[in-house]
């Protein structure tokens, strides 16, 4: 038990280091949450500070749910721990880091590019298939969010599918064994998504201009 608590805590503190604020402090000297729509993630830093800072926090984003994920790898070699459960409260407690980051009063960003690097670690062909329908959508819509949330909504969808290229499965399971895990981040992703969804269904939702 004391192993997936330690686990939880280090996934947690590494979600809470939220790299759009630093970095939007340090570029550009205010704090991104006071600018746009007040989101700590990758697009409010595009809109807010630049496409440098934004890449940059997208690629910190994306590495804190591998890092946090690599780790729950390397502590599942210790014997008699259910190593899916391992890796299940890595990917959801690092995105609970980033949605509300203890060192940043709790309020952070929508949990978008950690969710991703968490699912290219777990499964890289499940982690793929959605990058690449969420790409899609927002290249179609020009809504970030509209590809998001279908992305997340895609991902249980998937488990029940896919039973390859998981990081972690013990023989003899299926890839549902991460389905109600999938679902949890499915919610956490829309749930933090849920006032761009009111705008989504308003027709009010801000677009992005990509060749801009």
């Amino acid at each position: 038990m004391i192993v997936y608590i330690i686990m939880a805590i280090i996934a947690y503190l590494i979600g809470s280091v939220n790299f759009s604020i630093i970095f939007s402090k340090r570029f550009a000297g205010f704090d991104v949450r006071e600018k746009g729509s007040g989101n700590a993630g990758t697009t409010n830093m595009l809109r807010s500070v630049g496409k440098k800072a934004a890449v940059i926090t997208l690629i910190c984003d994306i590495l804190k749910g591998v890092v946090s994920i690599g780790i729950s790898i390397l502590l599942g070699n210790i014997p008699d721990l259910n190593k899916e459960l391992l890796v299940q409260i890595a990917g959801v407690s690092v995105i609970l880091g980033h949605t509300f980051p203890i060192f940043f009063g709790f309020k952070g960003g929508k949990g978008v590019a950690t969710s991703l690097g968490v699912l290219l670690l777990s499964n890289w062909q499940i982690g793929l298939i959605c990058l690449v329908f969420a790409l899609v959508l927002m290249i179609l819509t020009r809504m970030v969010s509209v590809g998001s949330c279908a992305a997340a909504v895609l991902f249980p969808v998937l488990t029940l599918f896919i039973n390859e290229h998981y990081t972690v499965l013990t023989e003899g399971k299926t890839g549902s064994v991460y389905f109600i895990y999938s679902v949890i981040l499915a919610v956490i992703v829309l749930f933090n998504h849920r006032s761009n969804i009111k705008r989504i269904l308003n027709g009010t939702e801000n677009k992005v201009n990509f060749k801009k």
